[in-house]
């Protein structure tokens, strides 16, 4: 019997057609995207990069990923304003995100500052979360322009909140130990002991008397809870009893309702001179920062505009999105 050879039969399926790209925000226009990635920075890593292109390819706008590399990235985010992008994501650290946002300023494009560092202090007030992914898509989708106010110091722009005196000593220790470097950590305490209370400052608001202070926290009208039109900075004089008390105001003078405390008082401003007899120690939106002894701190109503999700009612199934 002769064997019959019957023809090759394709057994593959053909290929599935691509997928729709995803609906965008329908309260702005984008067209062009550019994201800047610190894969070094607090919580970002080395593949962010890639899985941002593959975020963005699933939305029908034109997109660019750069990543940034040290010495370079002040010029690397000019650059990247310069190339005139509709939205400038920033996944990095919260002095990056800030350095993006006061480069953009008001007339600048639209600046989204993904949670890409340690404390997250701008991400956390505009995105609610801390993860970069659920941020980005939210945006995309559903954001919109939503003015930022802050404040202005020595050339230094902040967005949620400044701590003047001795408390904000303590934010280096915080922050080594919140990366772990336990060394560190125990340096930077020891020399936050030592000079904690060496001297109060004095503090004018709008012009009016100047009153001695422990410390002082300008919290912007973003985040602040005593206001609710951006009518200045959030002025709270702090005068704690001891250090005990007072290291526990700083550390939870963002996060709670630590105004009532009887030690706090608290009024909005919008030129504040501080003075101490030496440089004064500071935290801007998390970074730690020295001033001359002689400063002023002013408020800013219109210092960028922020790409921020409209929220979305729950029962809404557009309101779930997939990371």
């Amino acid at each position: 019997m002769t064997d019959t050879i019957l023809p090759d039969v394709e057994t593959s399926t053909p290929e599935s057609a691509a997928p729709e790209p995803r609906a965008m925000t329908t309260y702005v226009s984008i067209n062009r995207v550019v994201v800047l990635v610190n894969p070094l920075s607090g919580s970002v890593g080395p593949r962010a990069a890639a899985e941002v292109e593959a975020i963005l390819a699933e939305y029908p706008c034109e997109a660019e990923v750069v990543e940034l590399v040290g010495d370079t990235m002040d010029a690397q985010i000019n650059t990247a304003l310069a190339s005139a992008p509709d939205v400038l994501f920033v996944l990095a650290g919260d002095g990056t995100a800030r350095a993006a946002a006061s480069k953009a300023g008001p007339k600048g494009p639209l600046v989204a500052p993904l949670p890409g560092g340690t404390m997250n202090m701008l991400p956390k007030a505009l995105y609610g979360t801390t993860d970069w992914k659920v941020a980005l898509r939210n945006s995309l989708e559903h954001g919109k322009s939503r003015c930022v106010s802050g404040g202005s110091v020595e050339g230094q722009a902040f967005y949620c909140a400044g701590i003047f005196g001795s408390p904000a000593l303590w934010a280096p220790a915080r922050e080594a130990m919140r990366t772990g470097k336990l060394s560190l950590a125990w340096t930077y305490g020891r020399r936050a002991l030592r000079r904690a209370f060496s001297g109060k400052i004095r503090v004018e608001l709008d012009g009016g008397r100047a009153r001695k202070s422990e410390a002082l926290v300008l919290i912007s009208p973003m985040i602040s809870q005593a206001m609710d039109e951006p009518v200045g900075l959030e002025a709270a004089a702090m005068n704690p009893a001891d250090a005990a008390q007072a290291f526990r105001l700083a550390a939870t003078a963002l996060f709670s309702d630590w105004r009532q405390d009887p030690s706090v008082m608290t009024q909005p401003a919008k030129r504040i001179r501080i003075r101490a007899r030496s440089r004064i120690p500071a935290v801007l939106d998390g970074e730690p920062t020295l001033l001359p002894h002689d400063t002023t701190v002013t408020f800013i109503a219109k210092a960028f505009s922020a790409l921020v999700p409209e929220p979305q009612s729950p029962a809404d199934p557009a309101a779930e999105v997939a990371v």
